[in-house]
């Protein structure tokens, strides 16, 4: 692999995908880790309130701390908002681990999540410093191959050592994870170029957000995440349920849901040499259109069903659209951020506050209707799918995605 080269140094893409891939699996830490353990945690504070918030406040506290690490990032570099964004992650898993009630687990989940937003929401920026056009989108989607590693294991590690030790040693091992991000952080250094440093004061700030809007194929693209995240989050949130409620197979869940990872690996690996070879929006755009086009073909038979399908004709349709999905998101990341250059961390974090905390709402809508049936899980993926679809289309009038080779 050649080199990239940021504000300082010489490093080797292999070094950029890997750390990368590492900061991904913390943001994934935090959510996934914790799945397995919902009924030990309920148990544990004799609660009957829904567990499920627990991955709701840490979802929130990455979306609002995304109005915070952008400006900051872009004023004093990706490396000092990394390393806070890192210490708060460990402050936030210690005080989960240690929390005596659920109403402060809450509390601290919150905080966990407000630390992770550096570390997910930067990932992007710092790809973008180094990279740009086609080549970016294809460092991303190898990223991601890797990051998926993360939702593959952790659930399983996850429901380990909660066989064999309280819940709370999830969090503390979480916490750990902190401190080897923090280090490796310390060790890849800085990408943001001096010259591309801005001032962190309100108008500027508000100039920076206005550019973002005002630039189509950034702010198409952002549209089209929010409802892409959506549909993404209605599996998210919904698989649990309806693997317990619909089919009866809790047991089989964190196992199925670590199979969901292993299938989209290989497709995202021959994508990377799909876009070298024909660019990052006609392959984001193939791979959107075909996940909407699955999505709404369910629709009809799911209704008919009487939205109880067999556990694996409704499995294995989840495993081709959130697959197809998982594919499109490098790329557009990439085209997003593409035309951004100095403001690719505000843009970076206008992109992940966007897409998690509206996609989040947008799931809410139809994660709360799941009940023995999987027709809101169905309709509500095909609905997101094809408007995200739309919003993608009408990116695509603004300015195209350079192609760039090695």
């Amino acid at each position: 692999m050649s080199d990239s080269r940021g504000g300082q140094g010489t490093r080797s893409d292999r070094s950029v995908i890997v750390y990368l891939s590492f900061l991904g699996v913390l943001l994934a830490t935090g959510i996934d880790i914790a799945l397995p353990a919902f009924d030990a945690i309920e148990d544990g504070f004799e609660s009957s309130s829904n567990v499920s918030l627990i991955i709701t406040l840490y979802v929130i506290g990455m979306a609002l701390g995304q109005l915070i690490v952008g400006p900051v990032a872009d004023r004093f570099g990706r490396k000092p908002a990394v390393l806070g964004g890192l210490a708060l992650y460990a402050v936030g898993a210690i005080a989960s681990a240690l929390a005596p009630s659920f109403g402060l687990l809450l509390i601290a989940r919150l905080v966990w999540g407000l630390g992770a937003a550096a570390p997910a929401g930067l990932r992007s920026a710092i790809t973008r410093d180094l990279y740009s056009g086609d080549k970016m989108a294809r460092i991303t989607t190898i990223m991601m191959a890797v990051f998926l590693l993360g939702p593959i294991f952790v659930p399983l590690l996850g429901d380990l050592m909660i066989r064999v030790a309280p819940w709370p040693v999830i969090f503390w091992f979480a916490a750990g994870l902190a401190v080897v991000g923090a280090i490796w952080c310390v060790r890849f250094g800085e990408t943001l170029a001096e010259e591309n440093q801005r001032p962190l004061e309100p108008r500027q700030i508000w100039v920076g957000v206005k550019a973002v809007v005002r630039t189509r194929v950034t702010f198409g693209h952002m549209l089209a995440n929010v409802f892409l995240t959506g549909a993404f989050f209605i599996f998210l949130g919904s698989s649990q349920p309806v693997f317990d409620q619909v089919f009866d197979r809790a047991s089989q869940f964190a196992v199925f849901f670590a199979l969901a990872g292993v299938f989209t690996v290989p497709p995202l690996i021959l994508n990377n040499r799909l876009i070298k070879r024909y660019g990052a929006r006609r392959m984001s755009m193939l791979a959107c259109s075909a996940s909407a086009a699955i999505a709404v073909a369910a629709v009809v038979p799911t209704l008919v069903l009487d939205g109880r399908p067999s556990f694996w004709l409704w499995y294995v349709w989840v495993l081709f659209v959130t697959s197809l999905l998982t594919l499109a998101t490098p790329s557009i990341t990439a085209l997003a951020l593409e035309p951004m250059g100095a403001l690719a961390g505000t843009a970076s974090s206008l992109l992940f506050f966007s897409g998690f905390a509206f996609g989040a709402v947008l799931a809410a809508l139809f994660d709360r209707l799941v009940d023995d049936t999987v027709t809101p899980f169905v309709v509500g993926f095909a609905l997101y799918t094809s408007i995200g679809l739309m919003f993608m289309w009408w990116a695509g009038g603004g300015a195209a995605l350079s192609s760039e080779s090695d």
